[in-house]
C-alpha cells in the first residue's frame, strides 16, 4: 500500500484573481497563496489543509479551440466533492453559468458546467 495522494493540479487562465475569488465561494475553499511566478505570471494557490489547485496566468495567455477530450494531455475535467450538491449549483447559477449532464447513479449525483477559461467542472455529491 502507497500513501501517495494528488496534491495539486496547476491549470492557466485568464484572469487568477478572479478565479480564485470564485472557487471560494463556490466550494468555500481558501486561498493558501498568491504570489509571483514563472514568465512574470501570478499563481494563486486554492483549495483546504490537503489539497489545492494552482490557477496561473501571465496575463496574456491565448484563448484556444482545442477539445480536450481529443487532445492527448489535456484536461478533461476536474472533479470536485461537495457536501451539498444543490446548494453548490445554485451559487454556480447564480453567478450566470449554465450546468449541464446532471446525473444521479452510484455512488453519486452530479453536474458539470463550463467556467469563462472553458475548464469544465464536474461537482459531485456522494450518497
Amino acid at each position: 500500500m502507497t500513501n501517495a495522494f494528488l496534491e495539486h493540479v496547476n491549470f492557466t487562465v485568464a484572469d487568477p484573481a478572479k478565479t480564485a475569488a470564485q472557487l471560494c465561494n463556490w466550494f468555500g475553499w481558501k486561498i493558501r497563496w498568491h504570489g509571483p511566478s514563472k514568465d512574470n505570471g501570478t499563481t494563486y494557490h486554492v483549495g483546504n489543509d490537503t489539497s489545492y489547485v494552482a490557477i496561473y496566468s501571465t496575463g496574456t495567455s491565448a484563448e484556444t479551440t482545442e477539445n480536450s477530450y481529443a487532445t492527448r494531455g489535456g484536461l478533461n475535467h476536474i472533479g470536485i466533492v461537495v457536501d451539498d450538491l444543490d446548494a453548490t449549483e445554485k451559487k454556480i447559477l447564480a453567478g450566470g453559468y449554465k450546468t449541464h449532464n446532471h446525473a444521479d447513479y452510484e455512488p453519486g449525483r452530479r453536474f458539470y458546467f463550463n467556467d469563462e477559461n472553458g475548464i469544465e467542472f464536474e461537482v459531485v455529491s456522494y450518497h
